[in-house]
């Protein structure tokens, strides 16, 4: 009867340590962290030319930061630089304007950056990030589509990560408003980003 007991409290005990909180997984694990490689990352533009044509340009500096959690994105930030300096569309006359106080004024507003706000799932491969949005010293929130296109293992076996995202804004709501009738008011985005783990 005596060890009948025993082995019933024992029992008891192993079912009480099974049901306790262990302390090494009451944190959650955070995001992981990457680095935009600005090889290859690219930042592009579009802009109506006298409501005929598109004309195109991009950015060829860019920085930034991803934390990315994939079963959950609410956690993830994304934080992205381009330097307004670093603007070519192949006709260095046109660079010089484009850096000048008539569009980026570069000088006085070395960077265009987004950082975001909130991170949500979209669908698959898809997350709507809302963020501040700021150029030329002007910041406005905007809601961004970010789909994440790729990831694996870079060169050297350095873990990375892909994400792209489009989208539109109006050069006036930021103080570009050289030649508002021959220029288009709307400026397609183009941002594409690959990452390396930190």
């Amino acid at each position: 009867m005596k060890r009948i007991l025993i082995s019933a409290l024992a029992l008891s005990a192993c079912g009480l340590l099974a049901l306790a909180p262990t302390s090494g997984n009451s944190t959650p694990a955070a995001p992981a962290a990457y680095n935009v490689d600005g090889v290859h990352s690219f930042v592009t533009f579009r802009c109506k030319h006298l409501n005929t044509s598109y004309a195109y340009g991009r950015f060829d500096k860019v920085t930034g930061t991803i934390n990315f959690d994939d079963a959950k994105p609410e956690a993830s930030t994304l934080s992205i630089e381009v330097a307004t300096d670093s603007v070519t569309t192949a006709n260095a006359n046109r660079d010089k304007h484009l850096k000048s106080d008539a569009f980026f004024d570069a000088s006085q507003f070395p960077k265009a950056t987004f950082v975001s706000k909130s991170f949500a799932k979209g669908g698959e491969n898809t997350f709507d990030v809302k963020g501040d949005f700021t150029l030329r010293g002007v910041t406005k929130e905007i809601t961004i589509k970010l789909e994440k296109t790729g990831q694996g293992k870079g060169q050297g076996g350095k873990e990375i990560i892909g994400f792209e995202s489009t989208f539109t804004i109006n050069r006036l709501d930021f103080g570009v408003k050289f030649m508002p009738d021959a220029l288009g008011q709307d400026v397609r985005i183009t941002v594409s980003l690959e990452s390396g783990k930190n």
